[in-house]
C-alpha cells in the first residue's frame, strides 16, 4: 500500500515538473512566444526599411528644354547634361525617352461642378490618345469625400470615353490629397518600365482629406510618379465670369535672384520663383512642422514631383493644356542617377543644366531624404 502510494507521488510530481516546463519561456511555441513574436516584427520593419531605402536608390529627374522661344528641345544625348544632387556633381545613367505610360485620371465632381462636369466629361478620348498614347494605359478616379476608382487601367479608348461620361457631381467636399494618393498607389503597382503619371482635374485646395500631404509627397517620391493637374478653378471663373488674372509673384522679377549670367526671361523667372522658393515649403512639410498650413495642395504635388500646371476658361483652351501636357510628356528627358551622396540626409536639391546657351531647364527641385540613426 505505502508502495503503492510512494509510485502514485512519484507520477505526480514527474507530471507537475512537465506541466512547469512547458511553461518556461525557452520551450514556448515560437509562434506564441512574445519575444519571438517582437524579433519577428523587428525583422520585417528592417525588411520594409530595406526595400524603402533600396527604391531611392535610383533618382528618376524628369527634365524639360526650352529654346529661347519657348519650343521644346528635342535631340539631346546623356552627355549634354549635367546633373547636380546638392550641388555634386553626378553620374547620369540613362535617359529614357520612349517608355510606355501608366495614366491616372483624377476627377473631382463634387456638387459645385454641377455645370463645369458635362464639359469636363467630353476629354475622355483627349485624354487616352493624346496622353497616354498609343501604347498607354489609363485609369479614372472619381472623387468628392469619397474616393471611387471608376476605371481601371485600360487601353480602350471606348471604356475611357464612357465612363468619363458616367461621372455625376456627389457631395460638397473634395478629398484632393485622398484621391491623389490613391492614384499614386496604383500606379506604384505597375510595371516599373513604365512612366508614371497622374493627371489632377480639380481644385488647387483640399476639403475634406484624411491623409497628410507630407505622406502623399512620400509615396509619390518612392513611385516616381509625375503630377500635372488642370484647374478647375479657373474653369468655373471663366465659365461664370470674367477670368481672374493669375496673382503676380510675392517677389517682383527685379529683387529675384537668377542664374549666374541668366536672362530673366519670363519662363527663368517662372521657374526661379514657382520652384526654387517653394523648397523651403518641402522641408517644413518633410519636418512636420506644427505650423505649416498648405494652401493650395496641388500646386505642392505638381511642383515637387516635377510636374505642371495648367488652366483653362473654355473647352478649347481646355483641349490645348491637354495638347500642351501631352507635347510636354513626350518630349522630356527621363535622366536617372544613383546619387553619390546618399548619407547626407535633409531634401536633396537638383539642378539640371544643359552645355548648350540659351537654353531653359525645368526639372523636379530635389527629393527628401530621412536622416538615418547612428550605427
Amino acid at each position: 500500500m505505502c508502495q503503492t502510494r510512494a509510485m502514485r507521488n512519484v507520477w505526480m510530481l514527474l507530471l507537475c515538473a512537465a506541466g512547469f516546463a512547458q511553461q518556461q519561456p525557452g520551450t514556448l511555441d515560437p509562434a506564441k512566444d512574445p519575444a519571438k513574436i517582437a524579433e519577428k516584427a523587428e525583422k520585417d520593419k528592417a525588411d520594409q526599411d530595406a526595400v524603402i531605402r533600396s527604391t531611392v536608390n535610383v533618382v528618376i529627374a524628369p527634365t524639360t528644354v526650352l529654346d529661347k522661344r519657348g519650343d521644346y528641345v528635342n535631340g539631346l544625348q546623356l552627355q549634354d547634361f549635367q546633373l547636380y544632387d546638392n550641388n555634386k556633381l553626378q553620374k547620369i545613367t540613362a535617359d529614357v525617352h520612349d517608355q510606355p505610360l501608366s495614366l491616372v485620371i483624377a476627377v473631382q465632381k463634387s456638387s459645385n461642378l454641377n455645370e463645369i462636369l458635362p464639359k469636363i466629361q467630353r476629354i475622355g478620348v483627349l485624354l487616352k490618345d493624346l496622353i497616354a498614347g498609343e501604347d498607354g494605359e489609363t485609369a479614372i478616379i472619381a472623387f468628392d469625400h469619397r474616393v471611387v476608382v471608376a476605371q481601371d487601367f485600360t487601353n480602350d479608348t471606348g471604356q475611357i470615353t464612357e465612363t468619363m461620361k458616367k461621372l455625376t457631381p456627389g457631395s460638397s467636399q473634395h478629398a484632393v490629397d485622398d484621391a491623389v494618393m490613391q492614384g499614386i498607389r496604383m500606379l506604384r503597382k505597375r510595371d516599373p518600365q513604365r512612366r508614371r503619371v497622374l493627371l489632377v482635374i480639380a481644385e488647387k485646395r483640399d476639403k475634406g482629406s484624411e491623409i497628410r500631404v507630407r505622406e502623399v509627397l512620400t509615396e509619390a517620391e518612392f513611385a516616381n510618379v509625375v503630377i500635372y493637374s488642370l484647374d478647375i478653378s479657373s474653369v468655373i471663373a471663366g465659365l461664370t465670369g470674367t477670368p481672374m488674372p493669375p496673382r503676380p509673384p510675392a517677389i517682383p522679377p527685379e529683387a529675384q535672384h537668377l542664374p549666374a549670367n541668366g536672362d530673366a526671361t519670363p519662363n527663368i523667372i517662372d521657374q526661379n520663383y514657382y520652384t526654387g522658393n517653394y523648397i523651403p515649403m518641402f522641408v517644413d512639410i518633410f519636418k512636420a512642422v506644427k505650423s505649416i498650413f498648405v494652401e493650395d495642395a496641388v500646386v505642392v504635388f505638381t511642383r515637387f514631383t516635377g510636374g505642371k500646371e495648367y488652366s483653362f476658361i473654355s473647352e478649347k483652351s481646355l483641349e490645348k493644356a491637354i495638347t500642351g501636357i501631352s507635347q510636354e510628356l513626350h518630349s522630356q528627358y527621363l535622366l536617372s542617377y544613383s546619387p553619390n551622396n546618399p548619407a547626407e540626409g535633409g531634401f536633396h536639391e537638383i539642378k539640371v543644366t544643359v552645355n548648350r546657351p540659351q537654353l531653359e531647364i525645368r526639372t523636379r527641385p530635389g527629393y527628401w531624404v530621412a536622416a538615418r540613426p547612428e550605427q
